[in-house]
């Protein structure tokens, strides 16, 4: 795939931002005081490091087919947790607030990004990547919302 000045900058931007991703959810799973929080961003943390590798091989011109569907394996199976002392909701809250914008972020850049590639197989898997981003989000919220995080 050949690309544009404007594409190879866009996927720099987009590879800075997996990551971070990565990054942020390695520390937060190290620190995260509950341990189904723990689960759910080192989940968030290994598919961050499946696109963060599709954008280095889009950066070497090479595009994947993107798959038909998102991947349920990280479905947010977040009951109320119980926490033994308000300083630790307050830590895991802050994460999951930090990492709730960082996802709206990821996937707004993706959305641009969708709409200046002019490769189709390249719009799809950027779309499929967005997706991804757009369900941690969810995930995110559902772990918040049960945990009376999100106000």
């Amino acid at each position: 795939m050949e690309l544009s000045t404007k594409e190879k900058e866009l996927l720099k931007d987009l590879r800075d931002q997996e990551k971070l991703c990565i990054t942020k959810y390695d520390k937060y799973a190290a620190s995260a005081c509950s341990s189904e929080l723990q689960t759910l961003f080192n989940s968030m943390a290994k598919v961050e490091r499946e696109h963060h590798k599709t954008i280095v091989g889009m950066m070497d011109g090479k595009v994947e087919s993107a798959p038909s569907a998102i991947s349920n394996s990280n479905d947010c199976n977040c009951g109320c947790c119980s926490y033994s002392d308000e300083e630790g909701r307050q830590n895991d809250a802050f994460m999951c607030k930090d990492m709730l914008a960082t996802e709206k972020h990821v996937s707004s850049l993706y959305d641009t990004c969708v709409f200046e590639f002019t490769n189709p197989q390249a719009r799809k898997m950027l779309n499929h990547i967005q997706a991804e981003e757009q369900q941690h989000g969810q995930q995110l919220y559902a772990f918040m919302s049960n945990n009376n995080m999100y106000s």
